[in-house]
């Protein structure tokens, strides 16, 4: 069986990163890609908030550098998803896609957060070209515009008041006639003005044209009526759901199943186990943080090895 001394699950940014640190530290990693290759940020148009580029990058184009890059420094990247694991003693033992088994010295989790979607007519189809589920990563394209943010928690408030600092209307559709989010959040949200809470309102779907979102269809739970809100940009707070379900016997996850790191490190509950990224980010979920993160992670897997 082949034994790897660091695996690395997932290939966003952190799984890159995490790659590129343990390369140059003569780790040899090899990196399985997972379902999406490049993460999240492949789903994103321009990126303007990662140091480095005055005037942007393309998401795709800054995951395909990270990769490039790993690999120059000596980063085998293979195509495969984690399955199942035992992390019960090391070396750990991995299952990639249900055949191939490997042996791992360390292993570092980065294998991210999938936005959750609501399943609607457009949505998928609007993906990328207005329709998002950050709207600190893509707020900035609708300056002046109005959006509309779906969701009633904390995350939609924050998103809300986010985005009412640069576009001209934000709607707020929610489900039922109260909010989630707590009492501070909801107060954040009344003293905007250019907040408008839509409440009782279904969203029944996305539409646009050839030039991206034009509008959200929505209908009221108390009349049955359906109107078409005009916005050019859907923002989703409904939720992230992290990819940490295979290692979730093993790994301490909150409720929400993150991706619960020991104090302020990249350690899990099992030593020589790490975990970067969005999996274990409940908070920024940020192309940045993640990178950082994954630096961290590999930093402590060299330490660990060393000192086996």
């Amino acid at each position: 069986m082949e034994r790897i001394r660091v695996l690395i699950a997932g290939s966003g940014p952190a799984g890159y990163t995490a790659a590129i640190y343990a390369a140059r530290a003569n780790l040899s990693p090899v990196i399985y890609s997972g379902m999406e290759l490049g993460g999240q940020l492949t789903t994103t148009t321009v990126v303007e908030n990662f140091p480095g580029f005055p005037e942007g990058v393309d998401g795709t184009v800054l995951v395909d550098n990270m990769r490039r890059q790993a690999e120059r420094l000596g980063t085998e990247i293979r195509t495969g998803t984690i399955t199942s694991c035992d992390l019960s003693s090391r070396p750990f033992k991995l299952t990639v896609d249900s055949s191939v088994e490997v042996e791992a010295d360390s292993l570092i989790i980065a294998t991210g957060a999938s936005a959750k979607y609501l399943g609607i007519p457009g949505e998928q189809e609007f993906r990328g070209s207005g329709v998002s589920a950050c709207a600190t990563c893509d707020g900035f394209f609708y300056r002046k515009q109005d959006v509309a943010v779906i969701g009633g928690g904390d995350t939609a408030c924050e998103e809300a008041v986010y985005l009412s600092g640069m576009c001209k209307k934000v709607y707020m559709i929610i489900r039922r006639d109260q909010m989630r989010a707590s009492k501070a959040m909801q107060g954040k949200v009344a003293s905007r003005e250019n907040i408008e809470v839509l409440w009782n309102s279904l969203p029944k779907e996305v539409v646009g044209d050839l030039k991206g979102v034009n509008g959200i269809k929505i209908e009221d739970k108390i009349t049955g009526a359906e109107r078409t809100v005009p916005v050019s940009g859907v923002f989703l707070a409904v939720g992230h759901h992290p990819n940490s379900e295979v290692f979730a016997p093993w790994i301490k996850t909150d409720k929400e199943g993150y991706i619960q790191t020991l104090s302020d490190s990249p350690k899990t509950n099992v030593e020589g186990v790490f975990a970067a990224g969005d999996v274990a980010d409940v908070h920024y979920k940020q192309a940045i943080t993640a990178a950082a993160s994954g630096c961290r992670a590999a930093i402590e897997a060299d330490r660990f090895l060393q000192g086996q």
